[in-house]
């Protein structure tokens, strides 16, 4: 929030005193507090997205009915229709809220920050990727999206625009600058950063079918994998 400018209160000397005794007025707008009804409207929309993900990731995007997410929010089913056009829509809202600050993070890879090196960072970003998507609800979005893309092609493409090309050019990015360094040898991976992410996914599928079978240590098996792309005479 903006600092209101200071205002000097003491009483100005001689003459001018009588000129200044007026209070000086204050640009209250400066500093709008939200009304009431602003932040009842915020958290509704909170809530209508979080069991909108509660709801999507136990059902599915096809079994998913507004008056479920409705009913689970405390709402009417009308309320959604103020903030969401349509079941699509809260489905939108909810990937971004819950995948938008890690893709950005993913699509700017922290490359030549203090002359580290593109297995670091590719290391942090695995270790980031395990930490805050296997297990979450992320993880179920993404199951989701695998299971019913080729029902609903337009969740698939909004999913492609928002998340996986965003994704797939932060990898380029990284390979890239492995390749400059000198710690990746073949220039071709360039041309497919999807090798550099696939272990990521298929982390996803296996733990989501088979984790309670035999759970998966997702951050060794990242580290492994960069053992295959990065090789020894990389730079230190």
């Amino acid at each position: 929030m903006a600092k209101l400018p200071l205002i000097d209160t003491r009483p100005a000397k001689g003459a001018s005193a009588r000129k200044t005794t007026a209070r000086t007025p204050v640009n209250r707008a400066a500093s709008p507090r939200p009304s009431k009804r602003t932040i009842g409207a915020t958290e509704r929309r909170a809530a209508i997205v979080a069991a909108g993900l509660e709801e999507f990731t136990a059902k599915g995007f096809a079994a998913t009915r507004l008056d479920d997410v409705a009913r689970r929010a405390g709402v009417a089913k009308g309320t959604i229709y103020l903030h969401f056009k349509d079941k699509d829509a809260l489905f939108q809202e909810l990937v971004r809220t819950a995948l938008g600050p890690l893709i950005v993070r993913i699509s700017n890879p922290p490359i030549g920050v203090g002359g580290g090196s593109a297995r670091a960072a590719m290391e942090a970003l695995a270790e980031t990727f395990a930490r805050e998507v296997i297990g979450t609800r992320r993880a179920d979005i993404v199951r989701m999206i695998i299971a019913e893309g080729t029902r609903f092609p337009q969740l698939a493409e909004f999913y492609y625009r928002e998340v996986i090309a965003h994704g797939i050019a932060g990898m380029r990015k990284l390979i890239e600058y492995g390749i400059a360094r000198g710690e990746i040898r073949n220039p071709k991976l360039a041309e497919f950063p999807q090798l550099l992410v696939a272990p990521m996914i298929v982390s996803v599928i296996w733990q989501g079918l088979f984790g309670q079978l035999a759970p998966l240590d997702v951050t060794a098996m990242l580290r492994v994998h960069l053992d295959l792309i990065f090789n020894e005479g990389r730079a230190a």
